[in-house]
């Protein structure tokens, strides 16, 4: 079933317009239906394009998990606005906002070189409120600071252990790059302590935050040289894993399917890539890894990202977890964190991101927890942003529960 032909599924039984977290606290956007199937059937190659209101859609998700006859409503939606966007209807200033926002590599290729200045840049009053009145982006949005240190000039310098008999492709993605690479070499270290020589090719951003803009014919750029590079070690099977569930889940299937990409390359990587959760988890749960975890006796937030739950693989992330001995991991049950990749940095859509993400603030805001466990890059710097709260990811505790040094907050916390 095509993204078109999925529309003729739909009932027109308003259950994803009742779970859509966007629509319950704006009434800018009518409502997955709306906006997707049901405008759907209106749009034709001669008639005008998707009303503007579908650029409130946040990409979530969620109307395609509550979905009873598997309408591909969050695709219907974003194709839709890619509409948009090659008929022009995207304010230029905008389209150039949305641009360079959607480019995290560039923007960290240039900035991480220089990150102490391009850090104090970010925080001066001043220049923020400047690009919310010229470019329309945010003056409060999270923009996390840069690294000193890139996660690959790192990994060239870093030394494996002797005698690892098998390999494991790592794709790192922008945000373990130039903004966390302490993300990165957690899971370089567990990897190798489960017995993987990890194998970082070249890559590129996978493409995701310029889909979500509606900018397609960059992404597909993106993705293609992606397949380019990681198709050789699939045809070996040689497993792709990455850290962040956007990235995975790019690769997987947001790509191949908005881009319409069903060539054997494609699906090859598709096949081959795996979240990094998930991965881990089949190894155990097959006894081709064993590891000793030490007890972190702590009951931890932990919030299932919407990217993560669109792989629909469960919560491999909180069965992980769950094998390190005395750790209670307390599932916040929220919808989304309101941010939506590029979403929440908007000038326009920051206050509704903001409201959709107050359930999960309330519920991290009740705990006492010295930090928060999330899978995506974007969640956690606004559940940072909007609680005060650190957050990491799982593989961080994961790496520090068998035995490796703590970064960041996680520095020093089995001695607190």
């Amino acid at each position: 079933m095509t993204i078109e032909t999925s529309l003729d599924q739909c009932l027109k039984c308003n259950i994803c317009t009742t779970a859509c977290p966007v629509s319950a606290v704006t009434d800018l956007f009518p409502g997955p239906k709306y906006a997707g199937p049901q405008a759907g059937r209106f749009r034709g190659s001669s008639q005008p394009s998707p009303d503007y209101s579908v650029d409130y859609c946040s990409g979530c998700r969620v109307c395609n998990m509550v979905c009873p006859t598997g309408v591909k409503i969050a695709e219907i939606n974003a194709r839709s606005r890619a509409v948009l966007v090659s008929q022009g209807k995207v304010p230029p200033i905008l389209r150039l906002r949305n641009n360079m926002i959607a480019r995290a590599a560039t923007l960290g290729k240039l900035a991480q070189p220089i990150a102490p200045i391009a850090n104090f840049a970010l925080n001066i009053k001043p220049a923020r409120l400047a690009a919310e009145a010229v470019l329309g982006i945010h003056h409060q949005a999270p923009f996390p600071p840069f690294a000193r240190q890139r996660f690959t000039t790192w990994f060239q310098q870093h030394t494996p252990p002797v005698n690892l008999t098998r390999q494991v492709v790592y794709f790192h993605g922008c945000s373990t790059q130039y903004y966390e690479p302490r993300v990165g070499r957690a899971a370089v270290r567990f990897l190798e302590a489960a017995g993987f020589q990890v194998i970082v090719p070249p890559q590129n951003c996978c493409g995701l935050p310029l889909l979500s803009n509606g900018e397609f014919p960059a992404a597909l750029k993106y993705h293609r040289s992606n397949v380019r590079h990681l198709v050789e070690y699939a045809r070996q099977g040689i497993p792709i894993v990455g850290t962040s569930t956007s990235c995975t889940l790019t690769l997987k299937e947001e790509a191949p399917e908005l881009l319409d990409l069903h060539d054997e390359d494609t699906n090859l990587v598709a096949e081959n890539t795996y979240d990094f959760n998930e991965f881990i988890l089949h190894m155990i749960d097959e006894g081709s890894i064993k590891l000793q975890f030490q007890p972190l006796p702590y009951a931890i937030p932990y919030h299932v990202p919407c990217q993560y739950r669109a792989h629909r693989i469960g919560k491999p992330g909180v069965e992980l977890l769950e094998h390190i001995p005395l750790l209670k991991i307390v599932d916040s049950q929220a919808a989304c964190c309101g941010i939506a990749g590029t979403y929440g940095y908007k000038k326009e859509k920051y206050d509704i991101s903001m409201r959709v993400g107050q359930p999960l603030f309330e519920f991290i805001n009740q705990s006492d927890a010295p930090f928060i466990l999330c899978d995506s890059e974007t969640c956690r710097w606004q559940i940072t942003h909007a609680t005060g709260k650190p957050a990491v990811h799982p593989v961080e505790l994961l790496a520090l529960a068998i035995g490796f040094p703590g970064e960041g907050v996680l520095e020093g916390f089995l001695k607190s």
